[in-house]
């Protein structure tokens, strides 16, 4: 890609075509990827089947749409913080899980050739109403701290 700021944009639109392939290419052949969960991918190969297998799956009828992004340019380095909205994720039941809000956060880098491809990039669920999770010896479950 020629600007950095394209990418929420094209991997938006690689993941609504169910395109693993073009979302990896995205990815610099040794990026990483750490998803909602903290599943960590490690490079280009990984990332295109972890997303081949959500697109086939759990994300094959839903929708993903950008929101506000922010953008900081460090010369051949460029940060992307990119809020995401999805819809029309399967649950594990087969039933239509509910709406999600998360967080994007890309690490471009400027390549030899002067495109950018992605390095790293973390994503972030928002949870509404808690400042942390807290793990109760059975589960991770929202927490909030505030009087």
């Amino acid at each position: 890609m020629r600007d950095p700021g394209d990418m929420p944009a094209l991997f938006v639109q690689a993941w609504m075509a169910r395109d693993a392939d073009a979302l990896a290419a995205l990815f610099a052949p040794d990026a990483d990827f750490v998803n909602v969960v903290g599943l960590w991918w490690h490079d280009r190969d990984a990332i295109r089947r972890a997303h081949a297998y959500g697109l086939r799956g759990m994300f094959s009828a839903s929708t993903l749409r950008v929101g506000r992004v922010k953008r900081r340019d460090l010369g051949g380095v460029c940060v992307l913080h990119a809020r995401m909205h999805l819809d029309g994720q399967t649950a594990p039941d087969g039933s239509e899980a509910g709406p999600r809000q998360t967080v994007m956060s890309f690490v471009m880098a400027r390549q030899g050739d002067g495109t950018w491809l992605c390095v790293s990039a973390h994503n972030t669920d928002i949870v509404p109403g808690a400042e942390s999770h807290v793990n109760d010896g059975a589960d991770l479950k929202p927490a909030d701290y505030r009087d």
